[in-house]
């Protein structure tokens, strides 16, 4: 792998160059994806060249974005493939009946990340996006999927600052440790207000055959009540889930 005088290899500044792109970001400048990327203009416009010609990124005008062909190979090797193939009737039938927006997430790093998104005009606010990210200890799927990680990870999400969007949100390490300790004891994360104050996050996991948990299926809906009868419902889903990933995991 060639490597530039800094050490740092050509693959590494096309990751960097590639990575630029945010989620709102359909297209960008050469002159934007060289600050973000903290790359020369000159080898920023060489990279974006080389990346053009591969179909990882293609041209509009003066600006540029994703490559067909890039999302094309994501897409096809990505490791939720098989999660989302086997939720999708699941999240389907859970946003048909409760009209409220359903969403499927997974563990990474030391965020929660989310593959897939259900929506209608009406719904309660959400703030999470398809490959979009929230702190784990904000979120219903985020608290789910770190009560049920690893103690290493639970302990440097609780010592570091948290991210707070409400009044509700958790702040602190005590506050967390005890909601963590309450999804393993009920199954669930019931969250309202953390990140919006008119809406409650609700989450559930989902587990392999192993039945470790591997990803949080969840609900963001108004604040009100009558949230809680739709818990039955959601754990339902991931149980369906769950045994669907189970079988195949089996089969396969």
């Amino acid at each position: 792998m060639a490597r530039v005088r800094t050490g740092e290899s050509v693959l590494a500044r096309g990751v960097r160059v590639v990575e630029a792109f945010g989620l709102d970001d359909a297209t960008l400048t050469v002159s934007e994806i060289s600050r973000r990327a903290g790359l020369h203009v000159a080898t920023a416009s060489r990279l974006i060249e080389e990346l053009v010609n591969c179909g990882w990124l293609e041209r509009e005008g003066r600006r540029v974005r994703i490559g067909v062909r890039l999302w094309e190979v994501v897409s096809r090797a990505s490791p939720t493939v098989s999660l989302r193939e086997a939720a999708m009737p699941f999240l389907e039938d859970l946003h048909a009946v409760s009209g409220q927006d359903t969403q499927l997430a997974v563990l990474e790093g030391d965020e929660v990340l989310f593959v897939e998104r259900l929506t209608a005009p009406g719904s309660a606010v959400n703030f999470s996006r398809i490959a979009g990210r929230l702190p784990l200890h904000a979120s219903s799927s985020g608290l789910v999927l770190l009560a049920h990680a690893s103690s290493e990870l639970q302990e440097q999400v609780m010592q570091h600052p948290m991210t707070v969007y409400t009044d509700r949100t958790l702040r602190t390490g005590q506050q967390l440790r005890v909601a963590l300790a309450e999804v393993r004891r009920h199954g669930y994360a019931f969250c309202p207000g953390y990140i919006y104050q008119d809406t409650t996050g609700i989450a559930v996991p989902i587990r392999d055959a192993g039945n470790a948990v591997v990803a949080a299926v969840g609900l963001i809906v108004p604040r009100t009540e009558s949230a809680y009868s739709l818990i039955p419902l959601l754990q339902a889903a991931g149980r369906g889930i769950s045994r669907v990933m189970s079988t195949a995991h089996v089969t396969g």
